[in-house]
Order: structure tokens, then C-alpha cells, then sequence
């Protein structure tokens, strides 16, 4: 079985997480989505959130399961027998973040990485600036899936309250 990880914060998740994570699906029997689970990072979703909206919002995809992970994302791959990394890329900055770690990773391990270039509709979009747009009153429906901008909205009304 060849197995590849998809790994992030997905605070939230958006749909072009689900855009790399479905296509991934059609590349490798097995996906599964790796949350980092990091504690003393600041997020907006506690790590369970996290997991739950990528559960229901993965549903659908019969080869793919959600998984948290702490450490080093190759350590993590090691343990499930994975044979590679599947990052997204949006345009030439996220190649520039991302080279370096993939380096790194394959100085590691023996796993490989495999970017896919973002859906042109998706180029924009990220955690950040959901969360950034969401905060600031802006519409982001349609950007990330119904039940997770549910989720989104609810959270920030709690924040500034």
C-alpha cells in the first residue's frame, strides 16, 4: 500500500486543503491528513476541533482518515509507513517556505514530498486570511466548507466577546 501524509495546522481548514487532499486520494491508496498538534502554538481550534472538521469534511473520500501527529512530520510517517509528504503550493513563495523543509525531510528519512500546484480559484486562499477576513466581518462562504465557517463564525463571536 503506498501511503502518503498530508500534513498542517488546518486552523481552520479550507477548501484548498480539500482541493490537495482529494487529489492526493487519487494518487496513493491511502491519505491520511496529519494534524500538528503542537500545544504551545496559539491556534483558534484546540487540536480535537481541528480533527473533527477534517473528519466530516473528508468524509466523502473513502481512502483518506485524519490523524494528530506531535514532532517531526517524518517520525510521524515513519510510524504509519508513509512514502511521502504531499504539500500544496499556491504560487513561488510557498515553494521557497517549502523547498528547504522538503530538503530537510529527505536528509531525515527516505519519504519523499510531492507538490501539487493549488487549483487557480484556490491561489489565495489560506488559514491566515480566513481567519483574518472572517474576524474583520468579511464573507468567506464559500472559501471553507459550510460547517467549518459555521464553526469559524461562532469562534470569533466568542473571541470578541
Amino acid at each position: 500500500m503506498r501511503r502518503a501524509v498530508c500534513p498542517g495546522s488546518f486552523d481552520p481548514v479550507t477548501n484548498g486543503h480539500l482541493d490537495i487532499v482529494s487529489r492526493a486520494a487519487r494518487l496513493f491508496d491511502e491519505v491520511v491528513v496529519a494534524i500538528g498538534t503542537n500545544m504551545s502554538k496559539s491556534r483558534l481550534f484546540t487540536p480535537d476541533e481541528r480533527i473533527a472538521m477534517l473528519e466530516e469534511a473528508t468524509a466523502g473520500i473513502a481512502n483518506v482518515r485524519v490523524a494528530g501527529f506531535e514532532g517531526l512530520i517524518v517520525d510521524f510517517c515513519r510510524e504509519i509507513d508513509a512514502v511521502a509528504i504531499v504539500k500544496g503550493l499556491r504560487g513561488s513563495g510557498d515553494y521557497e517556505y517549502e523547498l528547504p523543509m522538503a530538503q530537510m525531510n529527505s536528509h531525515l528519512t527516505d519519504v519523499e514530498t510531492v507538490f501539487l500546484p493549488g487549483a487557480v480559484g484556490n491561489a489565495f486562499v489560506s488559514s491566515s486570511l480566513i481567519k483574518e477576513v472572517a474576524a474583520l466581518g468579511g464573507d468567506v462562504r464559500g472559501l471553507v466548507p459550510d460547517a467549518v465557517h459555521d464553526q469559524l463564525v461562532r469562534r470569533l463571536a466568542e473571541r470578541r466577546a
